[in-house]
This record gives C-alpha cells, sequence and structure tokens, in this order.
C-alpha cells in the first residue's frame, strides 16, 4: 500500500509548488525500483510483481482511453487550424523528438567514459550500434500522454488554458509516430546493425555465476556448524557447483553442450512431476479432502518451483 500511494504522495505537493507531478513520481519509482531488494521482503516484491503488471496495464489502457474519449473535443477546438497545419505540427515536432534523442544519445554515451577513466574502467566503450539502437529505440507512450493530460484546463487566472488542446493533440502524435515508425522497424534496424540477442541472457549467465559462488562460499563458512548435517552440506555443493558449472559453459566455445543437454533433461523431468504434484492436489480439492485455500496454498508453491525453471 506504501508502494502504491507513493506515486500519489510525490505528485500532489510538486504539483502544489508548480513543479512536474509526472516527472516527481517517475523519480521516486526510479528510487524505489533500485532500493526495493534491501526494503521489501520476498512474499511482498511476489505480490508486488503481479500487481504491478496488472496495474500498469490498467493505467497504460486509462490513459489511451482518456486521449481517445477527448480526442473528438480537442480535435472540434483546433477547428481554427487547417488540417496541413495540423498534420505540418505534429510531423515537425515527431522529427524533432526523434532527431533530438539520436543527439542526445551518443554523447551522453561516449563523453562521460572519456571523460572520467573509472567510468571507462567499469563500462569500457560499447561499439556504435549500441547507442545507434538505443536512440532510435525511442518510442513514446504513457509518460507523454499522462504529462500532457496532467495541463489544467485553466490557469490561475481563470482563463482557458492557452493550446492546451494542440499540446495533447500532439503529444497523441508523437506517440502514434514512434510507436509505428520507430517501433515497427527496430527488427529491420536490428538486422542492419549486426546485433545479437543474447547480451541479456550473458549478463544473467554472469549474475547466476556470481550468486553460485557467492552461496558456496557460504556454504563453506557454515559446514563446521552443529546444525549442518554432512550429507546436506554436500548435496547442496552439488547442486550449486553443477548451476555454476551450467552458466560458465555459455562462455566457453569449446563446450560440447552436454552439460546444457543435462539441464535442459532435469528440467523437463521436473515439469513433469510437479505436473504430477499440480493435479494430485486438483484431485485432492475435487474429492473434497481438502479445502480450496489449502490447493490453492500448495500450486501457489508448485508454481514458484515451476517458474524457477528456465523457458
Amino acid at each position: 500500500m506504501i508502494a502504491f500511494l507513493t506515486g500519489y504522495f510525490t505528485f500532489l505537493p510538486a504539483s502544489a509548488i508548480g513543479a512536474s507531478g509526472v516527472l516527481a513520481s517517475v523519480t521516486a519509482g526510479v528510487y524505489m525500483g533500485w532500493h526495493t531488494p534491501e526494503l521489501t521482503t520476498v512474499e511482498t516484491r511476489l505480490q508486488g510483481s503481479g500487481f504491478w503488471a496488472i496495474f500498469n496495464f490498467l493505467l497504460n489502457v486509462l490513459l489511451f482511453g482518456l486521449v481517445g474519449l477527448q480526442l473528438q473535443p480537442i480535435l472540434d477546438g483546433l477547428s481554427g487550424n487547417s488540417p496541413a497545419d495540423l498534420i505540418g505540427y505534429a510531423v515537425l515536432v515527431s522529427v524533432a523528438v526523434i532527431i533530438t534523442r539520436i543527439l542526445w544519445v551518443f554523447p551522453t554515451t561516449y563523453v562521460p567514459r572519456y571523460l572520467f577513466r573509472r567510468i571507462r574502467e567499469r563500462d569500457p566503450y560499447p561499439p556504435w550500434q549500441f547507442p545507434a539502437f538505443v536512440s532510435w529505440a525511442g518510442m513514446r507512450g504513457a509518460i507523454t500522454l499522462a504529462a500532457a493530460l496532467s495541463i489544467p484546463l485553466t490557469t490561475d487566472a481563470g482563463t482557458v488554458f492557452p493550446d492546451r488542446d494542440l499540446v495533447i493533440f500532439l503529444a497523441f502524435c508523437v506517440v502514434l509516430a514512434t510507436l509505428v515508425l520507430q517501433g515497427l522497424s527496430l527488427p529491420f534496424v536490428i538486422r542492419k546493425l549486426g546485433l545479437e540477442a543474447d547480451d541479456d541472457t550473458r549478463e544473467e549467465a554472469k549474475a547466476r555465476i556470481r550468486a553460485a559462488e557467492a552461496a558456496l562460499g557460504r556454504l563453506e563458512e557454515l559446514v563446521g556448524e552443529d546444525w549442518v548435517r554432512d550429507d546436506t552440506a554436500e548435496r547442496l555443493r552439488g547442486q550449486y557447483e553443477f548451476r555454476r558449472n551450467r552458466f560458465a559453459a555459455r562462455f566457453d566455445d569449446g563446450d560440447d553442450g552436454m552439460v546444457e543437454e543435462r539441464s535442459q533433461a532435469y528440467q523437463r523431468l521436473r515439469r513433469e512431476l510437479l505436473e504430477a504434484e499440480r493435479g494430485a492436489v486438483v484431485a485432492l480439492r475435487n474429492e473434497g479432502r481438502i479445502s480450496d485455500e489449502v490447493m490453492h496454498l500448495v500450486q501457489r508453491d508448485l508454481d514458484l518451483e515451476y517458474s524457477r525453471l528456465d523457458a
């Protein structure tokens, strides 16, 4: 609930002092997203993930729905402008947005690395194809519409806010132009730039290797404790070593694929067993031997185990 209300707690004060409530909410969201792991529990994160996925979808639908509902009155309010002028404004603003992003991404990618050695050492210069892709992947959406719709209907003097309809119309045109032009052309741009789709996979593998090594290190520290059984420690050691070797194999060009094949076979078997567990639990519910509440509780745990397996 605190996470949900934070957006309002940041929007309202910022709006009251004349700042951008939308940008204040985005800033708060970035901060919360960065610090969520240490501020929340496992159950809170699992519940929050599902909640925010649904809520984000509803907000996007609501924003585009609001624009659709207002589009006809907005067009009526722009009746004093010719269609050619409106189309020209939309094209100019959309082109300006796209070009500005391109001109912004390249300097912000390379200039900090040129000026600061620590940044270069931690994150070396990327190939030019990377910022080129980022500069083109500038689709606009909910934030643009929310910023436009947050413009008040009247000024403090009580007069109609000048050109509000035109701003909302142009914001909608920018969203439409970037989604259609840039969004639909992304596959073509990716192919032309020769980009591969495994960067996230390699980063994920690095993270999992590091996590497995940390777990192994902690396990060795705890082996001497009275409550750690030797057979349990040995079983866990084997699991983490296999996990580390499996993801390390993705960086080995000479790997024969046997480690990954073993892992896929294990995951396939694990899925079959989880489906058998789920079927047995549902059968118990259907026979009236357990309640719906117990079934959902066990099924949730089974679903979590299933989701941890690689797709």
